[in-house]
């Protein structure tokens, strides 16, 4: 295995997570998630030698990442943070080529082969139309994206990246994710990345560890989802005193969109009622009515009826 975390507890001071052990091998993708605070940049951190443990210990390569000089560490990881700091004057080329240079002195000259292999980045990252701006002059989402593009220059076994898609629209997701997939099923690479998103890891990632309690839970991604329901069938939640929910049958999406148009409009107790979904039709019941809605509007106006 490439990485190994053997009982390792996570904290500073006080422990955050206990007993973690856990391992990936190279070509697996593994989704890190948790709620905020629960300590997934902290085991991050922990991983890559920032944060020390408070016990166990953590093998990359079958050594202890304690072991490792920061050169060597960065031979082996490549990391992108949600919130790194923009260094001044660089353009976006500039920015991703910077990830060759743990290879090379700073004042050497990129080979072409390097040159290209950034080049390649670029395109394949769809920014080539701003390979010349300066990092200041890129949107939140492009410029995640160059900062992920200089983690892929470094040409890394492992790549970790903590919430790599926060300011990412659906589009340029879906881009770094078809990317990232390729890299571990292609190029062996192994990857690490934390979101607040499940879905991501039902249509993406191999592996899922989850953060919870002060415990990680760790295993093939459809093993954990079914452990844990909660994940699948979050619990809505509701704003207006007096709203009672309905019994509501549909997929999870619509669903939870009806729950939240209700919750927001109507301060009664509904739970007699019950809607129904099929097709792009709402079937809404109450007592001996039965009424056909194609749109929340006309569920709000036969709710209004009724009560």
């Amino acid at each position: 295995m490439f990485l190994q975390l053997d009982n390792c507890t996570v904290g500073y001071k006080t422990p955050l997570l206990n007993e973690v052990t856990a391992e990936l091998e190279l070509g697996e993708i593994c989704l890190l998630i948790g709620n905020n605070g629960v300590g997934k940049t902290t085991l991050i951190k922990s991983i890559l030698n920032q944060t020390p443990l408070l016990g166990g210990d953590i093998l990359l390569d079958k050594r202890s990442v304690r072991s490792f000089s920061k050169r060597e560490l960065a031979e082996k990881v490549a990391v992108v943070f949600s919130k790194s700091r923009v260094p001044s004057n660089f353009t976006l080329s500039d920015l991703i080529a910077f990830g060759k240079y743990i290879h090379y002195p700073y004042y050497f000259e990129l080979t072409k082969e390097d040159q290209a292999e950034v080049n390649q980045i670029i395109d394949s990252l769809q920014l080539a139309q701003y390979r010349n701006f300066p990092l200041q002059r890129l949107s939140d989402g492009n410029l995640q994206k160059a900062f992920i593009g200089r983690a892929l220059a470094q040409n890394s076994p492992m790549i970790i990246l903590d919430e790599p898609t926060t300011h990412l629209d659906e589009e340029n997701k879906i881009i770094i994710l078809k990317l990232l997939r390729n890299l571990a099923r292609e190029h062996r690479k192994l990857i690490l990345f934390s979101s607040h998103d499940w879905r991501l890891a039902k249509e993406f990632a191999d592996k899922m560890w989850l953060v919870h309690a002060g415990h990680m839970d760790s295993g093939i991604t459809e093993e954990i989802l079914l452990k844990h329901d909660e994940l699948l069938n979050p619990q809505l939640f509701h704003m207006s005193s007096g709203f009672v929910p309905p019994q509501i049958i549909a997929p999870a999406l619509q669903k939870e969109m009806l729950y939240s148009y209700l919750q927001k409009n109507f301060k009664a107790d509904l739970s007699q009622f019950h809607f129904t979904f099929s097709g792009s039709i709402w079937t809404v019941s109450h007592s001996n009515s039965q009424e056909k809605c194609s749109s929340f509007s006309d569920i709000s106006a036969f709710l209004r009826k009724q009560l």
